[in-house]
């Protein structure tokens, strides 16, 4: 039998020098997912907010934040946001850490850039003590919650989340770490 060898990828810590392309491509990564479920305006209002260069340098460099990047010759093929902030009631684990964002670009999805992804969050969060990593996933993604729900996560409660003028249902699922 002949096996093709998929390239591994390599994740990377971010840093400030990235927030534009990070800005880029969180844009384009959430509106290839959410546009065609939702209203242009709230798009547009939730991209204008969320990913421009200058709001991505302020995450960047917020010391709770933490930042991988997925990519494979040099090209970024996705990355990850964990930060130790605020957590919901309903995640009751010790230490716990959110994964906020957790993009992928979609002609990679499959080819093990997302497992790579996963397992540097987990290792990162691991080696920095934390022992519970949260993730709040919109209700009407079940192809992101079934991956969740392969690495261990578990449903524990919802939050809103607002994208522009519409107050959506986010799964909150968590897993020990």
């Amino acid at each position: 039998m002949n096996m093709i060898s998929r390239p591994i990828p390599l994740v990377r810590r971010a840093n400030v020098t990235d927030a534009s392309l990070l800005a880029e491509l969180g844009a384009r990564t959430f509106s290839n997912t959410f546009a065609a479920d939702n209203k242009p305006d709230d798009m547009a209002a939730y991209l204008a907010a969320s990913f421009s260069p200058s709001k991505q340098a302020e995450e960047l460099l917020d010391a709770l934040s933490l930042y991988l990047i997925a990519e494979i010759d040099n090209e970024v093929l996705g990355y990850a946001h964990l930060y130790a902030g605020v957590t919901p009631g309903c995640v009751t684990g010790a230490m716990p850490i959110e994964l906020v964002r957790f993009y992928v670009v979609r002609q990679w999805h499959g080819r093990g850039v997302s497992a790579a992804l996963m397992r540097a969050c987990i290792d990162e969060a691991r080696r920095a003590g934390y022992q519970t990593m949260w993730l709040g996933v919109w209700e009407h993604n079940g192809r992101a919650q079934a991956f969740y729900r392969k690495w261990s996560f578990q449903g524990v409660g919802e939050h809103t989340f607002q994208l522009g003028s519409d107050s959506q249902t986010d799964v909150v699922m968590a897993r020990n770490i």
